[in-house]
């Protein structure tokens, strides 16, 4: 709890919900600020209290209309910036232009790059996200970053681990799921996939055992869940017992929900990074971990300069 601490929760708004859920876990109320759009569609931001010299945190995701969202934060974070706020932390559960994040091929921007110099130029002095598409985002910024997947507490109070098998639906993410593996002290087995065209997979080579076992898919970002789905059937077509996914950041585009529907998965398990509520309405597979208290710890220990790393290592708060 962070009664009278001289700390403010503000929001935008991409995902007020989550930034309800954070400050009951704070014991703190939502900071006042109005967010508006000017008649041609210019974001205008008011504070409506004092910031002077208090330790800020403003609450956006990357979601909906993705750009809207970055041009509030950043406003906000420059307003609490002119206001004489003592420290700003940026809380940005699902990172915007992630996957934009390396130069793969002629004259390609590195979007990710930007993104992270536009939020440090307007001010802010921290970032908090959650499970980022690729590591090497971090090195992006001159400011401290947070980043951890949430889905650890959850495989160990939902499966028998003797069980279980962690499969990376492509190399890309094998060093997310070995971490993950490692920490759990279960097996490991990995996706080659080739595509021909990028969100369009056209073959994947299965590398591990997993006969008889209860395959967990672990990947950042579902978006299409093509890759997704069709690691379910391979899995299946291996003789797995169960097949499950669980994915950080839920974007589930286009015929994502149909997919799952009609797929092998028991289950799609995502956190609310982004709002799900309407697709768990539209598809009986989703299920949804609730991150708010772990932001809320995280958010208390960065405030009384606690360890963070520490948190996913001790018994669940």
């Amino acid at each position: 709890m962070l009664n009278g601490t001289g700390v403010k929760i503000f929001t935008g708004t991409s995902h007020p919900e989550l930034a309800e859920i954070i400050a009951r876990r704070l014991g703190l109320p939502l900071a006042k600020a109005e967010v508006t759009k000017s008649g041609i569609g210019e974001t205008i931001v008011r504070i409506a209290e004092s910031v002077r010299e208090n330790d800020v945190y403003i609450i956006n995701t990357g979601c909906g209309a993705v750009n809207t969202s970055l041009m509030e934060l950043c406003i906000m974070i420059h307003a609490c910036k002119i206001a004489s706020a003592k420290r700003i932390t940026a809380v940005v559960p699902l990172f915007p232009y992630a996957r934009q994040d390396k130069k793969d091929k002629s004259r390609a921007p590195i979007t990710a790059k930007l993104v992270a110099n536009m939020i440090q130029k307007a001010g802010c002095d921290h970032v908090i996200t959650m499970d980022l598409h690729a590591s090497q985002i971090q090195g992006f910024f001159d400011v401290p970053l947070f980043a951890e997947p949430s889905s650890i507490l959850y495989i160990r109070t939902h499966f028998d681990l003797h069980n279980v098998v962690i499969v990376s639906p492509d190399a890309g993410g094998a060093k997310r799921a070995t971490s993950i593996a490692d920490r759990l002290g279960v097996d490991f087995a990995l996706f080659h996939k080739e595509r021909k065209k990028a969100n369009s997979v056209s073959r994947m080579v299965l590398v591990g055992h997993v006969k008889d076992k209860v395959a967990i898919l672990v990947d950042d970002m579902a978006d299409t869940c093509g890759t997704l789905c069709l690691a379910a059937h391979h899995l299946t077509e291996a003789g797995v017992a169960k097949v499950y996914a669980i994915v950080t950041h839920g974007i589930l585009s286009g015929d994502a929900l149909e997919n799952v529907e009609k797929s092998g998965l028991e289950k799609l398990i995502v956190t609310n990074t982004l709002p799900q509520k309407e697709n768990q309405a539209k598809c009986s597979k989703i299920e949804v971990i609730d991150i708010g208290p772990v932001l809320g710890e995280v958010i208390r220990r960065s405030h009384y300069g606690e360890s963070v790393s520490k948190l996913f290592h001790e018994v669940p708060y």
